[in-house]
């Protein structure tokens, strides 16, 4: 049998490795958050640092938040690159710099491993139920080795290109649900300040040519101000900057994902990046001094 490992337990990674060990893998496990008791009464193994998850696991998946935390762990002190030895595979699951990935993979191969990006999108929710899109750069071997496992974390599964494709998917899937979530968010604040039930509008969105998973789910979230992070708006601004730094290597404008990343930075001034990124709809709400559902906001 193949052995896994996985580090980077946070809100997606752990219902990711749940699914793993659900399907009966033999899952070795590290976070800088600890493993959580109920991935190890599952049969999971704690590991103390990533060196010893790449030491017992032929395939190492690796899920965390940023470019210096991805660098950190396959290359800081203890890291993953000190414990790999020939034929071993690294999957990185994080959303991060397409230009670093291809700097990454690069070196992991020089020890004679494999390395594919597989950014996904879904957030928690699709964590849990096993259906993320998967944005998979690499090599067609590798990632065929390494397809059993995504099928147990996701449905969508896409071979994209080469080493850094998955990421450069990723950030042009984040460019869309940003700007989805902002137009949303525009949509519901307008009917409310012109006197409709916002909810009752939705509803009829959703059967419209306007439906999206966007309004359905992020809309909700906005009707229902629940900010309990699926994703954090303070990830999606990393993002954000990913396609931004991209455009202008590129010589290309993106001048409205520009206007939403100002809009996210201003939540964030207000101390809301680690909200859920539906909180984006506050920017808007601010500007048209009114709240949906509720009305004028004073100041």
């Amino acid at each position: 049998m193949t052995k896994l490992g996985f580090i980077g337990l946070g809100i997606m990674g752990m219902p990711m490795a749940q699914n793993l060990l659900k399907e009966g893998n033999e899952l070795y496990l590290q976070s800088r958050s600890g493993v959580p008791q109920e991935l190890l009464d599952a049969g999971g193994t704690k590991c103390d640092t990533a060196r010893e998850v790449a030491q017992n696991a032929d395939i190492i998946f690796t899920m965390v938040p940023d470019t210096p935390d991805v660098e950190q762990v396959l290359f800081g002190e203890d890291g993953v690159d000190q414990g790999l030895s020939e034929g071993k595979i690294v999957v990185d699951m994080s959303s991060i710099s397409p230009i670093q990935t291809k700097e990454f993979a690069e070196k992991i191969n020089q020890k004679g491993c494999r390395y594919l990006d597989a950014p996904v999108s879904g957030g928690d929710v699709g964590a849990r139920e096993g259906t993320l899109t998967i944005m998979v750069g690499g090599d067609e071997e590798t990632f065929a080795k390494v397809r059993p496992y995504f099928e147990i974390m996701g449905k969508n599964i896409t071979l994209v290109g080469e080493n850094g494709a998955g990421q450069t998917c990723k950030v042009a899937n984040q460019i869309i649900v940003a700007l989805t979530i902002e137009a949303v968010g525009e949509a519901l604040v307008f009917a409310s300040k012109a006197g409709a039930d916002p909810a009752r509008v939705r509803d009829a969105l959703l059967g419209g040519f306007a439906s999206s998973r966007i309004l359905e789910v992020h809309g909700k979230r906005m009707l229902e101000r629940n900010w309990q992070p699926g994703f954090r708006l303070e990830l999606h601004q990393k993002d954000l900057n990913l396609a931004l730094e991209g455009a202008r290597q590129l010589q290309m404008a993106l001048p409205t994902t520009a206007l939403v990343q100002e809009l996210a930075n201003s939540c964030a001034a207000w101390d809301g990046g680690k909200e859920d990124h539906s909180s984006l709809v506050k920017a808007v709400e601010w500007l048209g001094r009114h709240e949906i559902g509720r009305g004028h906001i004073e100041g």
